[in-house]
């Protein structure tokens, strides 16, 4: 089975996708002990390593992992894009910008067949033109490099809009020729909305904190319809899952993060007033329609810059807004992975990965033309 390992792993949207694409994920790569303490859970069979990968050579990684140069068939990862967003103050000087140079860096110097990063469209401001082609300069002449594709999730069937810009290269003589329009549905894409990522989840809530020893909650759900997209993005789970958790959710339909939010009784009734696809003007949160598609779901800040919450869309019957399982759903996780146990680090780490459905869909198509 090929393999691929995962820099900037986060809780593991990129490789779960690639782990379903057909790729074995040897390694996970990743600083903030959050996310990769909830890697850990959700991929038992991935070496993990917690470093700042901008202190670290391709030999220091392929040593750790276990592999020798030649043998990696894929580098994988998704740099943080907080200094490149629209909707943050697009610093050409924030230092989080200088990890995607560092990420080609470790492909020229770990010389994978291919490689796959992922960002935000903000990236491709002309502001940021000299990163991009420090990074480009890396592997000028060893990879054949497609040209960055920006697209949007909605076309790959998930109930949320979400664009990202994905760039890709190759080794001529170790993956077959690849275009661009390879990675793009060619038509027939069954849209989902709302009430698809929703099926079978209680829309009441009976639950508003984990329990105080720091076990998990569990909450029973509906078994959702065959070939429905509630069961396409759980139904699957090789190489992958927290033990438990799988065998909560298919043997007993338990799932973790039905964790609700407690409002005031003034800002429930703000909430009531709200309509389907309106906004509440204090929060900034937008009601979700039954019949239509979730906006971005962001993930806010970390610590270092100001642990901002982002805003979380309402629910679109409730008073409320979505919990954690929701947003997954949303998101395209499947209901057995596992995040971490507060609400706020549960929505960074969604709001902050790659949909493993637009994983798997990007990887697929590399790893058919692998040779």
């Amino acid at each position: 089975m090929p393999k691929v390992i995962d820099l900037f792993a986060g809780a593991g949207g990129l490789s779960l996708g690639a782990i379903r694409a057909g790729f074995r994920v040897i390694g996970a790569l990743e600083l903030d002990s959050i996310a990769i303490s909830t890697h850990k859970l959700n991929f038992p069979n991935t070496r993990h390593l917690q470093l700042d990968i901008s202190k670290l050579s391709g030999r220091d990684v392929l040593n750790y992992f276990k592999v020798k140069k030649g043998e990696l068939s894929g580098i994988i990862g998704g740099p943080p894009c907080q200094g490149f967003s629209s909707i943050g103050r697009q610093k050409a000087d924030d230092p989080r910008n200088l990890l995607f140079i560092h990420f080609f860096r470790l492909v020229k110097e770990m010389s994978p067949s291919f490689f796959v990063v992922e960002n935000v469209p903000g990236i491709m401001n002309a502001k940021f033109t000299a990163i991009r082609e420090e990074a480009y300069s890396l592997i000028a002449g060893k990879y054949k490099k497609l040209p960055p594709m920006v697209i949007n999730t909605l076309d790959y069937g998930l109930p949320t809009s979400r664009s990202r810009v994905i760039f890709i290269g190759y080794k001529k003589g170790k993956v077959d020729r690849l275009e661009a329009k390879v990675f793009k549905p060619s038509g027939g894409v069954k849209p989902h909305y709302v009430q698809d990522a929703l099926e079978g989840l209680p829309v009441q809530l009976d639950c508003f904190e984990h329990p105080k020893n720091g076990s998990k909650y569990w909450c029973k759900i509906d078994k959702p319809t065959p070939g429905s997209y509630a069961d396409m993005i759980s139904v699957s789970c090789p190489e992958a899952g927290n033990e438990e958790a799988v065998f909560r959710y298919f043997e007993h339909s338990e799932v973790t993060g039905m964790i609700g939010t407690k409002h005031s009784p003034e800002v429930i009734r703000r909430y009531e007033s709200i309509p389907p696809g309106g906004k509440d003007f204090i929060s900034k949160s937008y009601r979700l329609q039954m019949d239509g598609f979730c906006p971005t779901l962001r993930a806010g800040t970390d610590r270092e810059h100001g642990s901002f919450q982002a805003v979380r869309p309402l629910h679109p019957i409730e008073a409320r807004v979505i919990t954690p399982r929701e947003a997954a759903r949303l998101q395209g996780f499947p209901d057995w992975f596992l995040f971490h146990n507060t609400k706020w680090h549960s929505f960074r780490q969604i709001g902050n990965s790659v949909s493993p459905i637009l994983a798997e869909y990007i990887l697929r198509s590399i790893r058919e033309k692998l040779k």
